[in-house]
């Protein structure tokens, strides 16, 4: 687990893809209780340690997190995910040439049976956005950098299948390809300390990470 920075208030890591963001039915390992075993360990904290989970990456998605150290950096961080000054940058590996950019809106529904999402215009379903430029492309394969407006579960994978252009490994939206993990990695997170006000900005990118490496950026 690699931190890019620590406080009283907050813990900012690297999640690594095929760990969970927290804990599920499956018991396999978690970065929350990662992250709360850390904290009690190296501040020798008697008890359960507080760790507030504000946003959420899919198990086999990679990329920087937020998790706040206090109730109230907790509620925050979520009150600036509300008013949407809470900055999401993802970086995608997306199958054919996508437009030079777009911005995509759609309206999402999710199964919680089935754990999916679809496109549904009906009054039950939330209005999910995006903007993605296009950064490079070869191979029948684009990079592409979206900036994410709404924090839909499943998002971007679904919105990018409806332009018929699917994450590469994605199995649940996607098509059968070479690639091991889902192509989607968080790699900037910008917001406001929840109590100095600054405005804080992270940036970790999967360079080296295939299939991010067949690229230049």
């Amino acid at each position: 687990m690699e931190i890019l920075y620590e406080d009283n208030h907050l813990i900012v890591v690297v999640k690594e893809p095929g760990i969970l963001s927290q804990a599920d039915r499956t018991g396999d390992e978690d970065l929350l209780t990662l992250i709360k075993r850390y904290i009690k360990q190296k501040y020798h904290k008697p008890g359960n340690v507080f760790l507030g989970l504000v946003h959420r990456l899919d198990r086999m998605v990679g990329g920087v997190m937020v998790f706040a150290k206090t109730s109230k950096a907790a509620s925050r961080l979520s009150d600036q995910i509300r008013k949407h000054t809470f900055q999401k940058k993802y970086l995608a590996v997306v199958h054919g040439k996508t437009k030079q950019e777009d911005t995509l809106v759609h309206y999402l529904l999710k199964n919680k049976k089935t754990n999916t999402v679809k496109i549904d215009p009906s009054n039950q379903a939330k209005r999910a956005e995006l903007y993605y430029l296009s950064l490079d492309y070869k191979e029948d394969l684009s990079l592409v950098d979206i900036d994410l407006k709404t924090g839909r579960p499943h998002q971007i994978r679904v919105q990018f299948k409806e332009i018929h252009h699917p994450l590469m490994g994605d199995k649940k939206y996607g098509i059968k390809d070479r690639a091991k993990n889902i192509a989607l990695y968080a790699y900037h997170l910008s917001f406001n300390h929840p109590t100095t006000k600054e405005r804080l900005t992270f940036t970790n990118k999967p360079h080296e990470q295939n299939p991010f490496n067949l690229f230049s950026f």
